[in-house]
């Protein structure tokens, strides 16, 4: 039985904040800097009122309409957020509510910008030992609720979002061929919130000191994405008995983007499609990737029977990667 993507959504919030906007929180950020650095020309902010499972059943709802599946369908939901509503419950119940899909078993995966590849690989598990299963993996993040915008290098590059997936089983020779997951605890301290958890809990004292903001060393994860990722795709591929030159989309995690020009250079990715919505969404953590392959998919880039790679990264460090066959 092969399980493939039946359809996606996405949504995006309606405040849009261009670079020149940027600067009334970030006034060190000149506009010209973001754009040359980071490729990014502006992001979407979510609404007061909204929160990481209004996004997601948002984007939930417009997978379900392209899948033509309903939510009472729907056998299990996989939210992949950091930033959810609350500690508890997860943030997968309150979308479960919102959207009515009454009868799924709901759960949340937190592998940070990695996290819709890591939700996608245990939808496939979940479908392989319950053939007909059908599971809708969203990812959900508002990082503008967590950063310092006293921190230039790392607050021009995030905005808000969702995306999400309807998978299931798809016809022989179409959907997933393999995937690649992968986890290193020793970079933990590249990407991280320090406090509101159980070691550092939340207090005066530590939103006194910032602890609640996300922290990133940028050097450090464009070193990680450089040495680990290109070998992890590689091996992916060698796997299929796959080269760089049959991958005709390309969709990664929308980091920055010219750290992304350095990935597909080093991977070898020249000859395909790589998708980039990062321009006008920036960093949406990870609901990046299926916001892009939402956009991908419904322009009508991805073809039917193309090879499609799926490459996310970020904060564990985590990595996962999934190659498919592409089928309407």
């Amino acid at each position: 039985m092969a399980v493939g993507i039946l359809g996606t959504g996405s949504y995006l919030p309606a405040r849009v904040v261009s670079n020149v906007d940027l600067l009334d929180l970030v006034p060190d950020a000149d506009p010209e800097w973001v754009s040359r650095k980071t490729l990014i020309e502006a992001r979407r902010f979510a609404a007061p009122d909204e929160a990481a499972s209004d996004l997601a059943a948002n984007a939930a709802r417009s997978a379900l309409e392209r899948a033509g599946v309903t939510a009472a369908e729907i056998d299990y939901i996989i939210v992949s957020t950091s930033t959810g509503d609350s500690p508890q419950p997860p943030t997968s119940n309150l979308v479960q509510h919102a959207i009515g899909a009454t009868r799924a078993a709901c759960f949340d995966v937190n592998a940070v910008c990695a996290g819709f590849v890591f939700a996608l690989s245990v939808a496939n598990g979940l479908i392989g030992a319950n053939p007909g299963a059908l599971v809708l993996v969203i990812a959900s993040d508002i990082y503008s609720r967590i950063l310092d915008f006293g921190d230039r290098r790392t607050a021009v590059l995030f905005g808000d979002g969702a995306g999400a997936a309807v998978v299931g089983a798809v016809p022989e020779g179409y959907g997933i061929i393999d995937m690649e997951l992968a986890s290193r605890g020793e970079a933990s301290d590249l990407i991280y919130v320090k406090g509101g958890g159980s070691r550092l809990p939340a207090s005066p004292e530590t939103v006194a000191d910032g602890d609640h903001y996300f922290r990133m060393n940028g050097r450090g994860v464009r070193d990680f994405v450089a040495t680990q990722v290109p070998p992890a795709l590689d091996g992916l591929l060698r796997r299929a008995d796959l080269k760089a030159e049959d991958v005709d989309h390309f969709v990664p995690h929308q980091a920055n983007g010219i750290m992304l020009q350095e990935l597909v250079e080093a991977a070898g990715f020249q000859d395909a499609h790589t998708h980039l919505t990062l321009p006008w969404y920036g960093n949406v953590g990870s609901a990046s990737l299926p916001v892009t392959l939402d956009d991908a998919a419904r322009n009508g880039s991805l073809r039917d029977g193309e090879l499609v790679l799926l490459a996310g990264f970020g904060g564990g460090m985590s990595l996962g990667a999934c190659l498919l066959r592409w089928g309407r």
